[in-house]
C-alpha cells in the first residue's frame, strides 16, 4: 500500500513538473461591431422589397474573432431591441400577415482580429411592408458575444 502510493505520488510530480508553465492572460474583452462609413444598413436604413442588398460591417477583437449572425425579423407591434440612440419613426402598429424572416449564421476566417462581413440578403418581393429589427450577433473565439440591434423599414 505504501510502495502504491509512493508511486502515485512520484507520478503526480512527474506531471506536474512536465506541465506548461501557462500566463496567457484570458480573454474577457468583448468583440466590437465597428460603425464606419461603408457600414449597411445603419439605423433607420430603408431596404426594398424584390431586390437584394449587401449586408456589411466591420468587426474587431483584441484576440480572435468566431462567427457572426444576422436575424430581421418584423417589429409590427413595436418592441424593442435597438442598441442606437437615434429613435426611427415607426408606422401605426399592424398585425402580421406575411412578414420577412431572416436568420443566418456566418464564420469568420480563423486567427482573424479584424473582420470585412458581407453577406447578401434576397428580400422577397411578397413580404409584409413596415417596420424590422436588424440583429447582429458577434462572437469572439473565447465566447464573448455583442449584439448590434437596428431598426430598419422595408418597402
Amino acid at each position: 500500500m505504501k510502495k502504491t502510493l509512493a508511486l502515485f505520488a512520484l507520478v503526480l510530480l512527474i506531471f506536474a513538473a512536465c506541465k506548461k508553465d501557462n500566463h496567457e492572460e484570458k480573454d474577457t474583452q468583448y468583440p466590437e461591431i465597428l460603425a464606419t462609413a461603408n457600414s449597411f444598413p445603419t439605423q433607420c436604413g430603408v431596404v426594398t422589397r424584390g431586390q437584394t442588398f449587401t449586408f456589411k460591417a466591420t468587426f474587431s477583437d483584441n484576440k480572435e474573432l468566431g462567427a457572426f449572425s444576422l436575424d430581421i425579423h418584423h417589429n409590427f407591434d413595436h418592441h424593442n431591441h435597438s442598441t442606437e440612440v437615434n429613435q426611427c419613426t415607426f408606422e401605426a402598429k399592424k398585425a402580421p400577415i406575411k412578414p420577412f424572416i431572416f436568420i443566418q449564421n456566418y464564420n469568420i476566417p480563423a486567427g482573424s482580429k479584424q473582420h470585412e462581413a458581407t453577406a447578401q440578403i434576397v428580400v422577397p418581393a411578397d413580404v409584409d411592408p413596415g417596420d424590422y429589427h436588424f440583429m447582429i450577433r458577434l462572437t469572439d473565439k473565447e465566447g464573448w458575444q455583442t449584439i448590434k440591434g437596428l431598426s430598419i423599414k422595408i418597402q
